[in-house]
């Protein structure tokens, strides 16, 4: 299970070494509205996928809470399925699909998961709603 943090599930951006707060601070500065995560995830750690309307709380490398967002979209597909408007909704500078796919397959091959196109991933979109 993935923690709660002030009543709502967590949502940890990225790995804790310095990636995580600086997706937070996208967030925060309203550059980024989505992420992806994959969806085996999901059932390693026994959780259900998001639902639009649910808030979340985003956590820092601690667990401590920087922000809550509220889930605007759900997809399950594939990795290679993945729209460039998902990936600019990420927000982190990516010049193009392609520049997304290797980046993201770097990330999670770097975490001992490598990626293929037929990978099954979760894309959710959403918005900040509060911060401390």
């Amino acid at each position: 299970m993935w923690p709660r943090v002030n009543g709502m599930r967590s949502m940890e951006l990225g790995t804790p070494d310095g990636i995580r707060a600086e997706l937070n601070s996208l967030v925060l500065a309203g550059r980024k509205t989505a992420t992806t995560g994959l969806l085996a995830e999901y059932a390693e750690q026994s959780e259900e996928l998001e639902l639009p309307g649910e808030r979340l709380a985003l956590v820092d490398d601690a667990g401590g809470f920087v922000a809550a967002i509220e889930i605007t979209g759900v997809e399950v597909t594939t990795f290679g399925a993945v729209t460039w408007e998902h990936a600019r909704a990420e927000g982190e500078g990516d010049a193009s699909l392609a520049e997304w796919r290797e980046g993201h397959r770097g990330y999670w091959s770097r975490l001992g998961t490598p990626v293929e196109d037929g990978t099954a991933v979760v894309c959710l979109a959403f918005r900040l709603v509060d911060t401390p």
